[in-house]
């Protein structure tokens, strides 16, 4: 999961915390002595090695208390900023929006008061299945009933016999884990990964909505005045169903089938509180004297939405509300809405009348959280996002054109100048369909799909199409050629296509590409919205596979910058788009401080970021937490976005950064360019094994890698945290540290030190790569090297690791002044309370791993994915 920040403690919060271990630990323990009982005895006793006997019970027995933990940390800190809340206010509590509101630099309030009133402020968290969530459905429901479960331990008021009753319950969701089981066996279906996106709505999201709104409304309205409008500032993406970059199984058909059923569940959600407040409004007509126009209004409703408005009437004679919501639930069960619009409007109607009658607090209560889920939510729970490589966009215009004659060499002169030819045509020539490939054929169609939903009653439906790779001009142009083809007009498209940005050097070309892209009228067109906002993706993934943790950031950043500056003089502002993973090599880090990190006058009052595998659980499993992360994420939008204009970064800041990243690439691509270090990845980690695991919808395929170019990101941040180098988030800097001492002479250690206490990106970077040494652990990395049957090259490799390692962490003291993990004691608390399990972990892990190398039995591999699973959950995350 992401990385979490430091906070502040209360001392009856900590005993909670105390009392809550001692519960769940006692639970736990009572399980194991009658499900494990020789584990439960060696747990007891501290053991620190694992009999191999024993490998399958230990593992799960450490895995199953190892999530206990997470568990208990979510629902502390939720408890924890209830008690500052309590004992203070609600501007107390760290990262919301009534701090962020009432903290405010006075030079910054007025341009907040503008961004709140024209409800400029929009983030958009995107759930995506990528496959880094090791965890069973089951198993998170499991988690989430727990979750619940420690919820009701904060009430004093139970007796000891119903307290003894729910110490017997959480022990029975405890044994419930062990019979159940961790692991995957089946690889799972794509239609079982979009019911895993929705379920995140079912259990928590639609709920923890109307928590977010009523913190944000009594805020905005407590900082500027009760007519303060605080309109929706959060709209949900998902790539479930629409991600077929690496995907084949993700078809046309597959998508219609996400959009179909996100649609049905949240119409379903609606008709459940529907329901409900059909129950509660039960006001009588005789009693409560409705003013004349009001009482319209809701017959209104009555005659247009109601399947039978005699009948709606007659079962509810002299109740108007009952009767009106009556016929919104009927007109939401047959889906006889003709958009969302017309759905809130009948609310609102309802809950005006319930204001004139003076019954605000029904209004509120009843109607009001469920005009901000419609707001929200919409009839589709979120915008399905649509992603595909330039790859297969390049080869699906060579099929079109080649069914026609011959075609230019892709991105020679020739084809771009017939790309933009046919752009600026009035007509296009007819395609046919009979005589393209699989590929040209799929993505037509897909095509087409956003067409209809673009132009139908919900065009929020679908969401832009993201390229991913995007590498050139005419990849994005070519998109708009193929959607040309596919039907959707000449002069202005209404597909948005999000050029998505990876490499270093992608990134650097970023704003010449968009500077040529639009010079092309019809793609300058379609790509503004209506806010003259132009849509960008970032990815940390591969930008960091490619240049390392603090080349890659600082790319990131300075591409930012140059893309604002660069559209800026075409009057246009970009709304970035961070394609974030869980963990720190993949841009993980707490929330409001990798938001404050970005460069200045980048936000705009907008954010979107991709909520990867584990990460999800993590922050949206349950109500309260959800509410929680949802807040921090959009009042930090808030907060950092109310200085509008790009600020110059301080020179010399600029030029020790710059120098700082092109010395750590360098060590880091000379580490990958050892003769041996491909062996020495491929066999001192579990890469090539990690197919094993069972953890998304994509087709099997090798991880491991024959050359440079063979990596991919995820497996490659996952490999390097099971075998404890961790070298994707720290390795170059001490190296690049060392280097810029030698070369600036005494001047450079205080240059560094001073950077560290004024850039925010600084810091955030040293913060990170501080936190990766303490879980890098060169003892057990070195253990994993032996594994390699090259032993010179290993040693090689692994020598050069651990020097780097070594010169790292002297770098962080002499810059931050202090010992590792000083200044992070939770964070540390955290850490080593897991070593030693984990530690057992990795030992099995390595005896395993030979034994599947000489082909062992199917035990020994089972096995061997228990050891993942509990090696990722003892971290925190997959990769």
């Amino acid at each position: 999961m992401q990385a979490v920040a430091e906070t502040q403690t209360m001392p009856e919060a900590t005993d909670y915390a105390a009392q809550l271990y001692h519960r769940v630990r006692s639970a736990w323990l009572r399980m194991l002595e009658r499900r494990a009982p020789n584990v439960a005895r060696q747990v007891l006793q501290g053991a620190v090695d694992w009999p191999e006997a024993d490998y399958a019970d230990h593992l799960q027995a450490a895995t199953i208390w190892f999530h206990l933990q997470q568990i208990m940390d979510e629902n502390i800190a939720v408890h924890d900023a209830r008690q500052l809340e309590r004992h203070g206010s609600v501007s107390d509590v760290p990262d919301s929006f009534a701090q962020v509101l009432s903290e405010t630099d006075p030079d910054a309030r007025d341009a907040l008061h503008r961004l709140v009133q024209q409800g400029r402020i929009s983030v958009g968290p995107t759930i995506t299945a990528h496959p880094t969530e090791a965890k069973r459905v089951s198993v998170m429901e499991i988690h989430r009933r727990i979750y619940r479960q420690l919820v009701q331990f904060e009430s004093n008021r139970w007796t000891p016999q119903e307290s003894a009753r729910m110490d017997r319950q959480l022990e029975m969701e405890i044994d419930l884990l062990w019979l159940t089981g961790e692991l995957r066996m089946e690889r799972p279906s794509l239609a079982a990964e979009i019911d895993w996106g929705l379920q995140f709505y079912r259990t928590s999201l639609i709920k923890a909505v109307p928590r977010l709104f009523e913190r944000y409304r009594e805020a905005v309205q407590n900082a500027f005045g009760p007519e303060c409008p605080a309109s929706a500032c959060l709209k949900f993406h998902s790539w479930i169903g629409g991600d077929r970059d690496g995907n084949p199984n993700v078809t046309t058909e597959v998508t219609r089938m996400a959009l179909t059923q996100s649609r049905a569940m949240i119409l379903e959600e609606y008709a459940s509180a529907l329901r409900e407040i059909v129950k509660h409004l039960c006001l009588s007509d005789k009693l409560a004297a409705l003013p004349a126009d009001h009482r319209a209004a809701l017959d209104t409703i009555v005659a247009t939405r109601s399947t039978d408005a005699r009948a709606c009437t007659a079962r509810n004679p002299n109740e108007s509300f009952r009767q009106a919501t009556t016929a919104i639930l009927q007109a939401i069960e047959t889906d006889a809405y003709p958009h969302v619009p017309a759905f809130i409007a009948d609310l609102e109607t309802v809950c005006d009348a319930l204001v004139a009658l003076d019954a605000r607090l029904l209004a509120d209560g009843l109607i009001r959280p469920l005009i901000w889920q419609a707001s929200v939510f919409g009839f589709r729970a979120h915008s399905l996002d649509i992603r595909q490589n330039s790859d297969v966009v390049t080869r699906a215009l060579q099929d079109i054109w080649s069914a026609n004659g011959p075609a230019p060499e892709a991105f020679s002169p020739d084809w771009s100048a017939r790309l933009r030819a046919e752009l600026a045509a009035p007509d296009m020539p007819c395609v046919d369909m009979t005589r393209l490939g699989p590929d040209a054929s799929e993505l037509l169609a897909l095509l087409q799909l956003m067409r209809d939903v673009l132009s139908g009653s919900d065009p929020e439906a679908i969401g832009p199409f993201i390229l991913s790779m995007t590498r050139s001009a005419d990849d994005i142009l070519a998109v708009y050629l193929l959607a040309r083809y596919a039907g959707f007009g000449a002069e202005k498209l209404a597909l948005k296509v999000v050029p998505l940005f990876e490499t270093i050097e992608d990134l650097h070309a970023a704003p010449r590409i968009l500077e040529n892209v639009l010079e092309v009228p019809l793609a300058a067109r379609s790509l503004r919205d209506t806010d003259q906002q132009i849509e960008i993706m970032l990815g940390y993934s591969d930008s960091n596979k490619d240049g390392g943790f603090l080349c890659a950031t600082w790319t990131l950043d300075r591409a930012q910058r140059a893309i604002t500056r660069s559209i800026g003089k075409k009057g246009l502002t970009p709304a970035f788009f961070h394609g974030r993973g869980g963990s720190v090599s993949r841009g993980g880090a707490p929330t409001e401080r990798a938001i404050a990190a970005q460069p200045r006058g980048t936000l705009n009052g907008r954010l979107r970021l991709t909520e990867q595998g584990e990460v999800v659980t993590a922050k949206y499993a349950n109500v309260g937490t959800a509410a929680t992360q949802l807040e921090v994420l959009a009042s930090a939008v808030l907060k950092h976005s109310a200085v509008p204009e790009i600020e110059a970064v301080d020179p010399e800041a600029e030029d020790v950064m710059t120098t700082l990243s092109s010395l750590s690439q360098t060590r880091y691509q000379t580490l990958m360019q050892r003769p041996a270090f491909i062996d020495y990845f491929n066999e001192a980690s579990p890469v090539n094994e990690l197919t094993l695991l069972k953890i998304g919808s994509r087709p099997a395929r090798r991880f491991g890698a024959q050359s440079l170019n063979d990596l991919r990101a995820i497996p490659w941040v996952f490999a390097w945290s099971q075998n404890r180098h961790m070298i994707s988030s720290w390795f170059g800097f001490g190296g690049a540290v060392e280097d810029f001492c030698a070369v600036r002479g005494g001047a450079g250690a205080p240059q560094l030190s001073a950077m560290f206490a004024k850039v925010p990106l600084f810091r955030l970077i040293v913060d990170e790569i501080e936190k990766s040494l303490v879980l890098a652990r060169m003892d057990i990395a070195e253990d994993y090297a032996a594994l390699v049957t090259n032993r010179a090259g290993a040693e090689d490799v692994f020598a050069r690791i651990q020097a780097e390692h070594q010169r790292t962490a002297q770098a962080v003291r002499m810059v931050t002044g202090q010992e590792l993990g000083r200044r992070f004691p939770n964070f540390m608390a955290r850490t080593r309370r897991n070593e030693t399990a984990l530690r057992a972990a990795h030992t099995a892990q390595i005896a395993l791993l030979k034994d599947v190398r000489a082909e062992a039995d199917h035990d020994s591999r089972i096995r061997l994915m228990q050891t993942m699973n509990c090696i990722s959950a003892g971290l925190g995350w997959t990769g």
